[in-house]
């Protein structure tokens, strides 16, 4: 399920690089003559309209797409077409983006509730009853 791209989320253009190179995959003979696969490349540091946070976020969510130097690198070859790969790169770009812009729910610490202890321990003692009859005849 990808979260929906909140309207306050721009692409700052001036940190985006786009380098079209050859794609793996279907295409036949076409594939070893055109460019259509799209590697994005979006800067971290010159995205302005990053919060500290949200680019703490990103950082995490990004794994290995993101290079030592803070470029995050998409790579778009599902597609035969350039264009449509384009738009493949640029929507997970977004999606992306708007994951890191969301902030998670802090978690509000709780306590099991005494049922849920004596099940748990109830549920322990008949598989460790189990297991205990599963042993042969103790040997003197």
């Amino acid at each position: 399920m990808s979260p929906k791209v909140p309207a306050g989320i721009p692409i700052d253009e001036a940190a985006v690089e786009e380098h079209f190179i050859r794609s793996t995959g279907p295409g036949g003979q076409n594939v070893n003559k055109v460019e259509s696969a799209v590697q994005l490349r979006y800067d971290l540091g010159r995205a302005r309209f990053l919060d500290e946070a949200s680019r703490r976020r990103l950082k995490a969510l990004a794994g290995r797409k993101l290079n030592r130097d803070g470029v995050l690198i998409i790579t778009a070859h599902r597609f035969r077409s350039q264009e449509r790969n384009r738009e493949d790169a640029r929507a997970r770009l977004l999606e992306l983006l708007a994951q890191a812009a969301l902030a998670p729910k802090p978690r509000r610490a709780t306590r099991p509730s005494r049922t849920s202890r004596e099940k748990r321990l109830t549920a322990k003692h008949a598989r460790g009853r189990i297991k205990h009859l599963r042993r042969g005849p103790a040997e003197d």
